[in-house]
């Protein structure tokens, strides 16, 4: 059995007093990939390096304040790789990646394009390096697990309001034609989505601070585990977490039926 965990934290300061730590600790994960840390290596305590006894490791981004991702795991992994060799985007602090066997697990924080044209820009030459990147690990011959927020909501499904969401980042038809074309062109799972194709409104894991969307389940489907098809195979159980809140994201764990 493999459990993953996959938690953007909206600050890695602030999920810990909104006690992630401990949750965390509970859960008896194998591996826990975390994104928006808004942390550099000054800000990170022992508590943030080695919770709980897990071996972390980061990708911060050079502006403070921003970004940022880690993946922490019981086993110290064979390799890391800290970016994906594009500059504009791992001076983000967007990607790591860490080796355990014939087993692949990447921390992903994909480009927000909600905060101006600029970023949305941003965002869509991050989609088109990033396809090449996706392709490249699939075709390793590793199994893979790229767990993280991908910032786009895929089907009609996956957000409450579709409907009036249609020109909003997020839910673009070029963002959702790049999933499909991960999906669908290179290969790869989206292991929740295939565990339970009509699932809505539990399926949501990030909700908008605006109105009262988390307490009327105004939600987003974001955050994915994305993986090989043999690993998606191996995939027992998926469930987002919301009796405790870290950040405006929810928890996705994934069980997978391997050694």
């Amino acid at each position: 059995m493999k459990k993953i965990i996959t938690a953007n934290l909206n600050g890695i300061r602030s999920a810990a007093r909104k006690n992630f730590f401990e949750w965390m600790g509970a859960q008896q994960a194998d591996i826990v990939c975390v994104q928006e840390l808004k942390a550099q290596a000054a800000d990170m305590t022992p508590e943030f390096l080695a919770p709980a006894g897990y071996h972390g490791h980061f990708h911060y981004a050079e502006k403070k304040g921003y970004s940022g991702v880690g993946l922490y795991s019981r086993m110290e992994p064979e390799a890391v790789q800290i970016g994906f060799g594009n500059g504009e985007f791992d001076a983000e602090g967007r990607y790591v990646r860490c080796d355990f066997g014939s087993l692949s697990v990447i921390s992903l924080y994909a480009p927000s394009g909600s905060s101006s044209p600029e970023r949305q820009e941003a965002k869509f030459r991050f989609m088109d390096a990033f396809l090449p990147h996706l392709a490249e690990l699939h075709r390793s011959g590793r199994e893979v697990v790229v767990c993280g927020d991908w910032n786009i909501a895929h089907r009609e499904i996956d957000l409450k309001n579709w409907k009036s969401n249609q020109k909003n980042s997020g839910f673009l038809p070029e963002e959702r034609a790049w999933l499909t074309q991960v999906f669908d062109g290179l290969g790869w799972v989206d292991v929740y989505r295939s565990l339970y194709p009509d699932a809505t409104d539990e399926a949501y894991t990030w909700w908008s601070n605006r109105g009262n969307a988390w307490a009327n389940n105004v939600g987003w489907r974001i955050d994915y585990q994305v993986t090989t098809k043999g690993m998606a195979a191996t995939a027992r159980d998926a469930s987002v977490y919301k009796a405790q809140r870290f950040s405006d994201h929810a928890p996705l764990t994934v069980v997978y039926d391997v050694g």
